[in-house]
């Protein structure tokens, strides 16, 4: 793996390793330590990679398995920001380098990308207070050559969907892209621009969805997310529910993914 030049200026550095048990833990370690990044660890291999809520993150060789270590990236309450963010730099990256699948991608609340309407990449966001410092990690998964079968929501992957990236290229691009989101987003300051280049790039508002919570589940309308970065579901009795976590199953007659805007993107 290596940087992109861009990033490596802005001092970003990378700790590139054949195999991890999880490039978050490893990322969280490193904070314990007193590393406070900007900092990139990535690995051929996970043998203990995760996902949200515990589920485990399945890691074959082909796949990027990165994460980003920050130190003190924002105010602690709006870390889960960073989510977005992280979606959009994906997006942008595999737009850059597969342009013909802009079409084809979405970002789905919270944190997955989708191609086709199945997931391609995931987003993990861990955070922990070290000595004075929030130290978070950024994980990113995305779906090069390989996805799991049998899958709770579909998945898929860049080969599969006719774009055969390396995960070594894709790496690359995002580390450029997520200099440039971050940026953007400010520290939270930008999360008004960051929030709508996310809803540009939606996937299911205006449709029906299921939305899973811990032992209970909601269904209603995708109408928007609010300033918080929370769904805000239009229920069936007329009230709006502010999710903030949550597993989401678009209906049947949900929209398709809108093509994003020419401009109010980060290119």
């Amino acid at each position: 793996m290596q940087l992109d030049a861009a990033a490596a200026a802005a001092g970003y550095r990378l700790a590139s390793h054949e195999t991890l048990g999880s490039t978050n833990a490893e990322a969280l370690a490193l904070a314990r330590r007193g590393e406070r990044g900007p900092l990139w660890i990535t690995a051929q291999r996970q043998t203990a990679g995760r996902g949200r809520r515990g589920n485990a993150w399945v890691s074959p060789p082909g796949n990027l398995y990165a994460t980003l270590l920050l130190g003190d990236p924002a105010p602690a309450e709006y870390a889960p920001e960073s989510s977005f963010v992280t979606a959009l730099a994906v997006h942008d990256a595999i737009v850059e380098l597969a342009p013909g699948l802009r079409d084809a991608l979405a970002l789905k609340w919270p944190n997955d990308i989708l191609c086709g309407g199945a997931k391609l990449a995931g987003i993990l966001i861990e955070g922990e207070r070290v000595a004075d410092k929030f130290a978070v990690a950024i994980g990113v998964g995305v779906n090069c050559l390989h996805h799991p079968e049998q899958t709770a929501y579909p998945a898929t992957d860049l080969a599969a969907a006719g774009a055969p990236i390396s995960a070594e290229n894709l790496f690359a691009a995002l580390s450029r892209r997520m200099v440039e989101r971050l940026a953007q987003w400010a520290k939270g300051a930008g999360f008004a621009a960051v929030r709508a280049d996310w809803m540009a790039r939606a996937a299911g508002i205006g449709g029906e969805m299921r939305v899973r919570l811990s032992g209970r589940e909601f269904f209603g309308r995708f109408e928007a997310l609010d300033e918080q970065g929370r769904l805000l579901l239009r229920l069936a009795d007329g009230s709006l529910q502010a999710i903030t976590a949550g597993e989401v199953f678009p209906l049947a007659g949900a929209p398709p993914p809108a093509r994003p805007p020419a401009t109010g993107r980060v290119d």
